[in-house]
């Protein structure tokens, strides 16, 4: 059994705690006290700060999404028909997606392959280009559709998320959702990915997509978190749009 990561609020929970302890030994008269106050002060600011930025990256998420699912229902509509006309199969493939502290829910894209295409995943595994073994990625997939290399290299595939995005399973920024059975590899460094809302967009999507390896998803997914805001999350969203138009790394 994988081992259980602290969650954001148990760490938080925990650092209040330690401040109060702290607190506790400073109250007194003097300098004593004047330290215990300035550490009190710096506690609730501390709070009051981590409070705000998880207020103004929600409201971010469901305003973008919004906007985006009205302005983009045109595309989305043209994109359906031409999948349903190629093939008459199902338009979505909702798959099952691990999200933050480890939660699954169902993740939805525009399906891009064959209507067989998990049974004839089994006969490409020796052409994974992710040696690690975790993750699943070739260049030039026989199961993708015509319509599916199109959606994907500009990655409308994606839009149906922007739902998730909506009800609160994912931001539009955060590590990319993995399937179960890759977050059942993971190691305990690895799964510090689920610290936090998978999203949209992330460093590694705007800086190779799937030409980056594993190991260094994770490093560019670790150094997010350890350094998110709201202005990163602007300025990443600003960099996705050339990385989609340009399409490098995406098949």
């Amino acid at each position: 059994m994988l081992p259980t990561l602290q969650t954001t609020d148990e760490i938080a929970k925990e650092r209040s705690d330690v401040l109060w302890a702290l607190e506790n030994r400073l109250k007194g008269s003097g300098p004593q006290n004047i330290r215990y106050w300035r550490l009190l002060l710096k506690k609730y600011m501390w709070l009051a700060g981590l409070g705000v930025a998880r207020a103004l990256k929600r409201s971010l998420d469901i305003l973008a999404s919004l906007i985006g699912l009205i302005l983009l229902s045109p595309i989305l509509l043209v994109v359906m028909l031409a999948i349903w006309w190629h093939d008459k199969g199902p338009v979505i493939f909702v798959q099952k997606r691990v999200g933050q502290w480890g939660r699954e829910f169902n993740c939805p894209k525009f399906r891009s392959m064959v209507l067989n295409a998990e049974a004839l995943k089994v006969q490409l595994l020796s052409q994974n280009q992710h040696k690690d073994g975790i993750t699943f990625k070739i260049k030039r997939d026989p199961r993708i559709t015509p319509i599916g290399r199109f959606i994907r290299k500009t990655s409308i595939d994606e839009l149906p998320q922007l739902w998730c995005v909506l009800v609160g399973d994912m931001s539009l920024v955060g590590p990319r959702p993995p399937v179960p059975q890759e977050v059942a590899k993971y190691s305990l460094n690895e799964r510090r990915r689920l610290d936090v809302k998978p999203g949209l967009t992330c460093f590694w999507q705007v800086e190779g997509r799937g030409d980056v390896p594993f190991s260094q998803q994770v490093e560019m997914d670790i150094r997010y978190i350890d350094s998110q805001g709201v202005w990163l999350d602007m300025l990443l969203i600003l960099k996705t749009i050339p990385a989609v138009l340009f399409g490098k790394g995406a098949y």
